[in-house]
């Protein structure tokens, strides 16, 4: 342990979560650039066109979804949650496993759940259900990587499940058209 409290492989990669982070909200930003370029060079007519209306949240529209896209935001929510606050606290302790373990299962609810969802895309699987494939696969990878003690493969792992699969996963649910969207935004 190093004087903060903080395990030595996170003492010597403290920013790795950040950057991480920045990157997935980097590659989200540049990936609305590319399939919507009016977005940012002309922000008004584009608000217009997407019927832009910030307003108080409708929690009336989630309460009418189907119970399979109510059951994917719980347990999207409840990864981001755990997710927040395991990756600012020390790991290793037994308060870490216990949320790992309740993560793990809030993120596979949530990966296996969005096969279900397919009405935006008329009934097919979309690009963003590669995130849930990944996530299916790399869950039970990354918990055999920390049983054999390879600490550095379940923090890379797990890390980027945290940054593609809710970070990321998350700005594309206020895409317009979207549930969120219509939520917050429409």
């Amino acid at each position: 342990m190093d004087p903060h409290g903080k395990s030595i492989s996170q003492a010597s990669d403290r920013w790795s979560g950040l950057r991480n982070a920045a990157l997935g909200v980097g590659a989200a930003t540049l990936i609305v650039a590319l399939t919507a370029p009016g977005a940012f060079t002309d922000l008004g007519a584009f608000a217009q066109q997407v019927r832009f209306q910030p307003h108080a949240p409708d929690f009336s529209r989630i309460a009418a979804a189907p119970a399979v896209v109510q059951v994917h935001l719980f347990s999207a929510l409840t990864a981001l949650a755990i997710g927040v606050v395991l990756m600012m606290r020390v790991k290793g302790t037994t308060l870490h496993k216990l949320l790992g373990w309740t993560w793990v299962l809030a993120m596979g609810s949530t990966a296996v759940s969005s096969l279900f969802i397919r009405e935006i895309n008329h009934g097919a699987f979309s690009f963003i259900h590669l995130l849930s494939g990944w996530t299916i696969i790399g869950l039970p990878g990354a918990v055999y990587a920390i049983k054999r003690g390879k600490v550095s493969a379940h923090r890379k792992a797990m890390t980027g499940m945290f940054v593609g699969g809710l970070l990321v996963a998350g700005v594309f649910t206020f895409l317009p058209g979207r549930l969120l969207w219509t939520v917050f935004l429409g």
